[in-house]
């Protein structure tokens, strides 16, 4: 709790994962990809409690031995290809609503984003809280090599400026900076979640996270890269 506001942290784990099958599950150096978000959570000063929404026993089972609440099983319809993350937050909230259990805030975490902490966690609510015009908080990270101004297009085999009238070199630092979605957190009152159906709106704030936090997993190639990492900040060759 912090503020006087009850705040759930909610892992969202279908078992159907196509691009890296039981990714959720897949041992990331020494534990289970979904372990990483789950112990951050558990670390975090505030958050009240940290539940796995999932339709798959095998992903309960992991989550539960890692002390991460499971009291319901997703139902089969919102763990499809097509179902939304929304809708299986909207479920998450209204099951603890009928059971008489009332949160004033929702933190969102993607178990792809292994390499966010609690730290992130803490910092984000205290920033969300403090602001009294926001009323919601969401991951972004500098855009770098992939800012616009160095983008291209290719029109009739050939190479053209996508922003720009010609090409012209840019140094990073006289570009506008820019920032992208990177999903390792998401905040927000529930109340404006019911009202905005979703965490990006006009009066969402931006945490910013450097860009090795910024990596997640899709594939086994992100794999690879995050496991890297890892290792890397084990040996605090990261800041």
């Amino acid at each position: 709790m912090y503020k006087e506001k009850k705040i759930l942290a909610l892992i969202l784990a279908r078992g159907g994962s196509k691009g890296l099958p039981k990714k959720n599950i897949k041992m990331l150096l020494d534990k289970p990809l979904i372990a990483w978000s789950i112990d951050e959570g558990k670390k975090s000063k505030y958050i009240d409690k940290v539940v796995v929404s999932t339709d798959d026993k095998e992903i309960a089972d992991v989550a539960k031995k890692y002390d991460a609440d499971v009291p319901f099983y997703r139902p089969v319809e919102l763990a499809s290809d097509t179902a939304s993350s929304m809708d299986a937050i909207f479920h998450a909230i209204s099951w603890f609503e009928n059971a008489g259990e009332k949160f004033d805030i929702l933190v969102l975490l993607e178990p792809t984003s292994p390499l966010r902490e609690s730290s992130d966690l803490d910092s984000a609510i205290e920033m969300l809280l403090s602001n009294n015009n926001a009323q919601s908080i969401v991951g972004v990270s500098k855009v770098e090599s992939m800012h616009p101004v160095f983008l291209s297009k290719i029109e009739n085999n050939l190479l053209c400026p996508y922003i720009n009238e010609k090409f012209q070199a840019k140094r990073r630092q006289d570009i506008d900076e820019l920032y992208f979605f990177e999903g390792s957190l998401y905040i927000s009152y529930i109340d404006a979640l019911k009202e905005k159906k979703g965490f990006y709106h006009d009066k969402t704030m931006g945490y910013i996270v450097p860009k090795w936090k910024s990596f997640e997993i899709d594939d086994i190639t992100d794999f690879i890269i995050i496991e890297a990492l890892l290792n890397a900040k084990e040996k605090n060759l990261l800041e």
